[in-house]
């Protein structure tokens, strides 16, 4: 692998950073240790610090030599709501917290590069940092660009990263066009009639209503949508009920579903809606009915995708960098930089995920060898796309 040697050197430095991080994780939109740990190394690397964006948002804006040129660089800062089963050192001292999905990694990474270009500013334009709170279900990404990302920070392309379990350290996988899917949630509130469950013909019983809408919603990917287009619908909560006789009055489903392709995911929407009133309609209960768009598909452009896997075989060489990975049905709202501005995002080999340490695990825990690994990446692009003229 071709690590450049100067962040090769500070590898321990970054593992002190990331362990750190990783022992006071922070949640969505309450990253005020993490952004504040950001801002002063960016501060102490000589990098103009910009904070505010989406509350806990940090920029760090560094110049070339000369141009005018920009690109924009992200990592994500924020943690989970996930109690920590590791017993390392290191381990989270926020009970109920965890970096559970390595954004205490992806944090380290964009600052090594960061350390890296600021004292060799081989490079001719300008590199904004951009650290992201709340990617984890809370959508930080679309704040940050409401609220004037990109006109505060002008850039030609934008560019995110992510470690994934189960790649080999030293590997990167990335393709153009969809590599991360939409994410929609719902919720349906059942109405029936409530009776003694000793008793049912008086009641109109929600919970075997909501079992035909779970099973029914299944043909909707089955049967409604074309076999080569992926769709999942998920429900993941059922609540209803308080006793062991009792037929309830409402049962409340509540659940996710994950698209490539817009109409797909309008069909979804259309199909959902019409088999759930259908089934209450038949059965004689009401409903109520929320859906929303929380993250669109994580596109990546042609010309910028090539760009990435580029450089990511530069650092690693092109054998080790995949070029048609299987895209997730796992969301990013790094997507909402990508509806703004072209760009790409890759994902990046974490290692082995054996032991349940797969991202959202509580055993997980960032693989501290990867750390030069993205950092390299991070510098080579950013020399790459403002490569110096003459």
């Amino acid at each position: 692998m071709a690590i450049i040697n100067r962040i090769a050197e500070f590898h321990g430095e970054m593992t002190e950073w990331r362990r750190d991080i990783h022992t006071h994780p922070e949640t969505a939109f309450e990253e005020e240790r993490t952004s504040e740990f950001v801002a002063k190394k960016l501060a102490e690397f000589g990098i103009e610090v910009h904070r505010g964006l989406a509350g806990t948002g940090v920029v760090g804006t560094l110049k070339g030599r000369k141009g005018d040129r920009a690109v924009g660089l992200r990592a994500d800062m924020d943690a989970l709501h996930i109690h920590e089963q590791n017993g390392f050192a290191h381990k989270s001292k926020n009970q109920g917290r965890m970096h559970a999905c390595g954004h205490d990694g992806h944090t380290v990474m964009l600052l090594g590069a960061a350390k890296y270009l600021a004292e060799t500013k081989n490079f001719d334009g300008t590199v904004h940092f951009i650290f992201q709170p709340a990617e984890e279900n809370e959508g930080g990404g679309r704040v940050m660009v409401e609220q004037g990302l990109f006109e505060k920070f002008p850039v030609e392309s934008v560019y995110g990263l992510h470690n994934w379990p189960g790649m080999p350290v030293g590997s990167f996988g990335i393709r153009p066009g969809p590599q991360m899917a939409a994410f929609d949630i719902f919720e349906i509130v059942v109405t029936g009639k409530g009776a003694h469950g000793a008793m049912p013909h008086q009641g109109i019983d929600p919970v075997v209503v909501s079992a035909q809408i779970v099973t029914a919603f299944q043909t909707i990917v089955s049967r409604n949508t074309h076999p080569l287009d992926a769709a999942v619908i998920s429900v993941t909560q059922i609540h209803g009920g308080d006793a062991w006789n009792v037929i309830p009055e409402q049962i409340t489903l509540r659940g996710t579903t994950r698209s490539f392709k817009p109409e797909v995911q309008d069909r979804i929407e259309e199909n959902m809606k019409r088999v759930a009133e259908g089934i209450c309609s038949a059965m004689g209960a009401s409903m109520s009915w929320r859906y929303e768009r929380r993250y669109p598909s994580t596109i990546n452009t042609e010309k910028e995708a090539a760009v990435a896997a580029r450089v990511a075989g530069d650092v690693v060489g092109e054998k080790n960098v995949v070029l048609d990975p299987t895209p997730s049905m796992g969301s990013e709202d790094f997507a909402f930089l990508l509806q703004a501005k072209p760009g790409a995002y890759i994902w990046m080999g974490n290692g082995p995920d054996t032991n349940n340490r797969r991202l959202h695990s509580p055993h997980y825990d960032f693989n501290d060898e990867a750390l030069p690994v993205g950092a390299s990446y991070w510098a080579r692009l950013a020399e790459t796309i403002l490569a110096k003229a003459g």
